[in-house]
């Protein structure tokens, strides 16, 4: 069985100006402990998917489930990592990391301290336990904000451009660290972005989607070596497959574009 599962899955808004489609006929299967990322032109409903999938938003057609059972909502055995960290800056990053712990939902399910504690020492934010969000670097807060999820210890890791507000650097060794904690933990992870050669760097396997309507438009296996290491960015399997995936990205985005000005 498939740790998440969409069928058919469609959904469309209701605007002002009438209903607008963001996804149509999606059907997609992420593996137990696979790595899966999406990309896609700008407005191709690559969020919105993630959404069903975290259960913010219901499907408008079709069947998301986890593990089998349809998702109605949010739940523990989904954690989310968004673009902008989602830390309360009042809250000092230990008690951040282990504020989902103390929800009700999340009552008995691990030990506070000693979760929270290995956690920061894996993250490497120890010594850095008793500063507030304001007081961090950006990459030192997404750690934080990916700490707080892995507190609560959720099957699946639903990540929506984690690390598009850092720069290139500090993005790089983001990449590195998350596949670190991949390496270790082997939880599902689906992980929306529009830069490709992360997609490719991080995944099993990446999702290219359709202009809006958003659909899949192909499933690209990466067949390279695990673990992986900067280097490979410009190993030739590495390239070949980057070339394939940003021209389908290129040429949805284009007929996207193409539909907006025949509009």
């Amino acid at each position: 069985m498939a740790r998440i599962e969409l069928m058919g899955v469609a959904k469309t808004f209701a605007t002002r100006s009438g209903d607008v489609q963001a996804l149509a006929s999606v059907s997609l299967d992420v593996a137990d402990a696979e790595f899966v990322t999406i990309v896609g032109a700008s407005g191709c409903g690559k969020s919105t998917l993630l959404n069903l999938v975290a259960g913010f938003e219901p499907p408008s057609s079709g069947k998301v489930l986890s593990d089998g059972v349809p998702i109605n909502g949010p739940g523990p055995d989904r954690g989310v990592v968004f673009q902008q960290t989602s830390l309360f800056p009042w809250l000092t990053v230990v008690e951040n990391v282990g504020f989902g712990l103390k929800l009700k939902a999340n009552a008995g399910k691990a030990p506070v301290e000693s979760t929270v504690e290995t956690l920061l020492r894996r993250t490497g934010l120890l010594k850095f336990r008793d500063r507030h969000p304001a007081e961090l670097s950006g990459g030192m807060r997404q750690r934080a904000a990916i700490a707080a999820v892995l507190a609560i210890n959720p099957s699946t890791l639903l990540m929506d451009e984690p690390f598009g507000a850092l720069d290139a650097l500090t993005r790089s060794l983001m990449q590195d660290f998350l596949l670190e904690l991949w390496e270790q933990d082997r939880k599902t992870v689906l992980l929306v972005t529009h830069d490709i050669d992360e997609a490719i760097y991080l995944a099993d396997r990446t999702v290219i989607m359709t202009a809006h309507p958003g659909r899949v438009r192909e499933v690209i296996d990466v067949d390279l070596p695990r673990p992986r290491t900067f280097e490979m960015h410009s190993d030739p399997k590495f390239i070949k497959i980057r070339d394939h995936v940003r021209d389908i990205v290129r040429e949805e985005a284009a007929k996207g574009a193409y539909d907006e000005t025949a509009a």
